[in-house]
């Protein structure tokens, strides 16, 4: 029996067509400083599963924001609060009903000196340290959150003369590690791998002394790949990335 000459080569081409491979595309993330390193996790992974690439930008969340503002092609958008992707959804410069809660930070009190910060944060009211180094609360959330804090222990006012501002909290974990600054109000993320501050001394500060840091994402407008856009998204909603933000101790919303 032989088979019908157009049969034969609608089934050739259905094999060249299943044989060749997805287009890969780029997407290019906008990043707050405290997730740098569990996104280079998180983008090795996502680009072995789909095959696409990522470009990661890193900054302060404000400060991304303005580049965002001027122009910038990113496609997609990882604030270190929520109040940034809003302001991007009511100015049309993100897609609508792409927002969401990927990770709640923590701030902790951190100092690479083994002994100086106990795990009550009473350090600071004993005051045997020169500086304290917080990020800038115009440009970052956990400058806010640090600012806050400090707030609630009525020690905004008095400790301005030993105060540090980093331009991002990544920049304020600098001036600690460096030993620049005795203390530090940072991420936890910044210190912590696989569940476990490795170094130094730190006070986890209880959540109640700010308001919540949640860090939310957002596909933008100016995405030039949004299909890659939108894959990295929901990767990073996948028990895979989950996975790692929970290793630098971030909080996940409930599925």
């Amino acid at each position: 029996m032989q088979i019908p000459f157009r049969i034969h080569a609608a089934a050739l081409l259905l094999c060249g067509l299943m044989s060749l491979p997805v287009r890969a595309g780029e997407v290019s993330v906008a990043v707050a400083s405290n997730f740098a390193t569990p996104m280079e996790r998180i983008a090795a992974l996502f680009q072995k599963e789909s095959g696409h690439t990522v470009k990661v930008t890193l900054g302060a969340s404000g400060k991304l924001y303005a580049q965002v503002k001027g122009g910038a092609p990113f496609g997609v958008f990882l604030s270190a609060d929520d109040e940034i992707p809003k302001r991007l959804l009511q100015e049309g410069l993100a897609v609508t009903g792409s927002r969401f809660v990927y990770a709640t930070g923590r701030l902790v009190l951190w100092s690479a000196q083994p002994d100086l910060v106990d795990d009550k944060g009473a350090v600071l009211n004993k005051g045997n340290f020169n500086s304290l180094a917080i990020a800038n609360p115009l440009y970052s959330p956990y400058g806010v959150a640090a600012k806050e804090t400090l707030g609630k222990l009525t020690m905004w006012n008095s400790i301005q003369e030993k105060l540090k501002k980093g331009d991002s909290v990544a920049q304020t974990y600098q001036l600690a590690a460096t030993e620049n600054a005795d203390l530090a109000f940072i991420a936890l993320a910044l210190v912590m791998r696989d569940g476990k501050v490795a170094e130094g001394s730190w006070w986890l500060v209880p959540s109640e002394l700010h308001n919540p840091i949640r860090q939310s994402a957002v596909q933008l407008t100016g995405a030039k790949d949004p299909a890659a856009a939108q894959a990295f998204l929901a990767f990073l909603k996948k028990d895979k990335a989950r996975a790692v933000m929970r290793g630098f101790g971030y909080e996940l919303p409930r599925d």
